[in-house]
């Protein structure tokens, strides 16, 4: 059956599973040039404001291990919308934060767009098998690279024309419009809804005991986490270290965003032929010799935008590598448990995220230089690597 828009009789289209997960990208990464001038806009130091990353991502990754067993329960179309529409309210309520502290609690609950990214790829799973699923999904991530891709620079742009308030109007306009496409064109894909929440939650033993399932989300885990240590900690480094503007930090960080872009797309292009531990190993090799350039670069004493930016790109075409694929294995160790697996998987592949951007935000100061942030990546690279070795030792077992 095609895939027609706007027409709930079908599969969803792309677009609007594009737009589904783009969202959560989206409120992650249009903030970033903001923190710094948010921070004072506050009164408060820049290691409490970057807990408007942190605790996204911590309340995202709790989130998904709910919003996966509901839509095993009770469907994927009526969960979406009802996260969406928190996320839509959220916006709306951060824009008029009188404090920090509220800011933040807004933030959180703004992580409600985590159901565009667990139940894109459930839906996905729904409707094609493992491979062609890796495949679908690499597309889909491709598709909804550009909002991080894009999403600093709009963000820096508008903070220097106006101020950080009209990024929460671009986000809240962005989450209408994706509300819109999911309530014309999503109709429910989960044919087979478990009995109870009871039961759902009794799946996820059956799923902690898999080898398979820890291997791949350990690859999810590791390598993402490069990424949003990069979240975390370049804005600091970018502003303290390197002058940048906010809008120069976005048009940088789009060049990162790019190598994602890249790479999603091979992912789409190979990972049926390849075959999706392949796919990771490449990944991971990329982005763990990135940051080894990056550290080597800093040391012979290069402080230059490129010294960060550049090798970063390979994070970002690393991931697009191996995260779709390595999302596409954990739903397929158990499909018939997809959402709880994506919820699970993806909780504490966000778990991972969340304590490594916290770790990038403290560590870094005037007197470590950028080192803290680059070895953090690196580690998390490597860890990657052999998260993806042993996905493929188990699965030659």
């Amino acid at each position: 059956m095609s895939n027609r828009l706007y027409d709930r009789t079908t599969p969803p289209h792309i677009t609007t599973l594009v737009l589904a997960t783009a969202t959560t990208s989206l409120a992650t990464n249009i903030i970033l040039p903001s923190l710094p001038g948010m921070a004072r806009d506050f009164g408060t130091d820049y290691a409490v404001m970057q807990l408007a990353v942190t605790l996204f991502l911590a309340a995202t990754a709790v989130l998904q291990i709910m919003i996966g067993p509901a839509s095993d329960r009770l469907g994927r179309r009526p969960v979406m919308l009802a996260c969406f529409s928190i996320f839509i309210v959220s916006t709306i309520a951060a824009l008029y934060s009188p404090d920090v502290w509220t800011f933040l609690v807004c933030r959180m609950l703004q992580a409600f767009s985590a159901a565009g990214i667990v139940l894109s790829r459930a839906i996905v799973r729904d409707t094609v098998g493992p491979a062609e699923a890796a495949s679908k999904i690499g597309y889909v991530t491709m598709g909804m690279a550009i909002a991080p891709m894009i999403a600093p620079f709009i963000g820096g742009l508008l903070d220097e024309a106006f101020d950080w308030h009209a990024t929460f109007v671009f986000l809240l306009v962005f989450g209408v419009l994706s509300l819109a496409a999911i309530y014309l064109d999503l109709g429910e894909t989960n044919h087979s809804p478990t009995a109870n929440f009871a039961a759902q939650f009794r799946a996820y033993p059956s799923l902690i005991r898999s080898q398979l399932f820890w291997g791949y989300t350990l690859t999810a885990g590791f390598t993402s986490g490069a990424f949003f240590a990069f979240v975390g900690g370049a804005p600091y480094v970018a502003s303290e270290m390197l002058g940048l503007s906010p809008s120069d930090y976005g048009m940088y960080f789009g060049v990162v965003a790019c190598g994602y872009l890249i790479g999603n797309f091979a992912s789409g292009r190979w990972s049926t032929r390849a075959g999706i531990n392949r796919m990771m190993l490449i990944g991971n090799v990329i982005a763990s010799a990135g940051m080894v350039v990056a550290i080597v670069l800093f040391a012979i004493g290069f402080m230059h935008p490129v010294s960060l930016f550049g090798p970063c790109v390979f994070i970002g075409l690393g991931n697009g590598f191996t995260l779709p694929n390595s999302n596409a294995g954990i739903v397929s160790v158990r499909p018939d448990l997809a959402g709880s697996a994506s919820g699970l998987g993806g909780a504490l592949q966000l778990g991972f995220g969340a304590l490594l951007s916290f770790l990038a935000g403290i560590t870094l100061s005037p007197e470590t230089g950028p080192y803290p942030l680059l070895l953090l990546m690196l580690c998390s690279a490597l860890a990657g690597l052999l998260a993806t070795v042993l996905v493929m030792r188990t699965s030659q077992a």
